[in-house]
This record gives structure tokens, sequence and C-alpha cells, in this order.
């Protein structure tokens, strides 16, 4: 299997998940987008990912390739019916590419508290979760509106859509499922992350919240691992199937 990774920034990259493709033999091939790096052909690929980064979905004047990023989204899971995982912005850019509307929202930043659905405590990339969990969150912006044919499948108080589901095979999750021990430290030096910090938790409290990081880091890595599992099953099952028309 080959994937295709979206990433926006040099620091939001797969993290532990590289991990898990490495044991597993999975190919991947990353796009820095922000770096000016293009799009390639989406022939050959049997998923695509697209991670976090600094950036909003509707920065589209700072940011032009975000057109053709959600140009290619769309393609991937609407004209090639290719597997879709997108992490906090890639989550956004989901339900943007899709129909569904993104916007400013109450920032969530630290180790929080998700919730499954009834949705999903029977889908196979969450159903392993205990239905009350906690993730790391880091933004500022969420989806406020999903697109036509969307389950939800986690929310937190403030954000109602924290995991959806469109279709049959395209996945966004708002919180961060990626994690390394490394992960507050790098983000820590990117200086919208660090204005989002000091204005929910206050700078202060970095220390704290890597604490809180490395408290959970293990249950972190079993989610992702399930998560990651599921999301690679489906990845198997579709590359079986024949590419639908267009």
């Amino acid at each position: 299997m080959r994937l295709l990774v979206f990433q926006h920034h040099p620091l939001e990259h797969p993290g532990v998940i590289r991990d898990f493709m490495a044991e597993d033999g999975v190919e991947w091939d990353a796009v820095e987008l922000d770096a000016g790096e293009s799009i390639p052909s989406l022939e050959g690929y049997d998923a695509l990912v697209a991670m976090g980064g600094p950036m909003d979905t509707w920065m589209e004047d700072e940011h032009p390739w975000l057109k053709d990023e959600k140009a290619a989204i769309r393609e991937a899971i609407v004209d090639r019916g290719l597997p879709f995982l997108g992490i906090c912005l890639g989550h956004q850019l989901l339900a943007d590419a899709l129909g569904g509307k993104v916007g400013p929202s109450t920032p969530e930043v630290g180790v929080l508290d998700i919730e499954l659905t009834e949705a999903g405590r029977s889908d196979p990339l969450t159903s392993g979760n205990a239905p009350r969990f906690k993730a790391l969150q880091w933004h500022s912006a969420a989806v406020l509106e999903t697109p036509a044919d969307t389950q939800v499948l986690a929310s937190s108080p403030v954000c109602p859509y924290q995991a959806i589901k469109v279709g049959e095979l395209a996945y966004g999750f708002q919180y961060h499922v990626e994690v390394t021990s490394q992960t507050v430290d790098d983000w820590a030096t990117v200086p919208e992350y660090i204005e989002a910090l000091k204005k929910t938790i206050g700078e202060a409290a970095l220390p704290t919240f890597k604490d809180d990081v490395d408290i959970n880091m293990t249950s972190f890595n079993a989610d992702a691992r399930r998560l990651y599992k599921g999301f690679m099953a489906l990845v198997a099952e579709k590359s079986r199937s024949p590419v639908p028309a267009t």
C-alpha cells in the first residue's frame, strides 16, 4: 500500500503513525504544501492523509494552495473513492471541501475530554476507545456545519464535531491522534500555536501541559494504533475494489 500525506508545516507530520507504517512496511509520500511543493497525481495511491497546520481553511488569499488541496481532497474521495484521514486542519479541510462550514471557535488547548457518540462506539476506528477519553487538543477553529452524509463519532463540550465520518471512506479528527513525546515541545515553537496557548491556558502552563501529555502517552498511542489499524483495514479492503466510474 502507498499513502499520500499532505503536510502544512514541517512539525505537523504523522507523528507516531510513522512508526506504525514503518512496522507494516507501508510506503508514504509527504507533500509539504506550505513550502510550495506541488500536489502529484493521485494515481497509484491507496489513500490520502491530511495533517494539521497553523493556517485556517479560509485563508486562501494568504495560502493559494489551499484551493488546490481542497480540490485534491474532493477528487480523492468523490472521484477516486480513496479512503481519507484528516487530523485537525485536515479534518476541517475535509468538511470544507465536501460542502461543510469551518470557522473560528472557542479554542481548545490541552489534554481534554472527548466523548464518543453512539456511532463512534461502533465504528471500527474509534470503538476501542473508552466512551469518554482524553486527547491532545490545540485548535482555535472548528467544523461548524458538517457535509451531507456525515456521522458524528465524537464530541466535546465546546466542539460538537470532534470526529466525523463522511460517507464510508472519509474520516476527520479534530483532536490529535498522532502525538509523540516531542509534540508539545515542537509545537510550542510555532508562533500561532503559542499564541493560542497564551489565550487559553497561559504560556506558564506549558510545563504542566507537557506533563499531562506524558502521563497520558500510553493511552494516546494505544488509541492511535487502533485508529491506524482500522483505517489501514479500510484501505486494504478498498484497494481490492475497482475505482468507481467518474
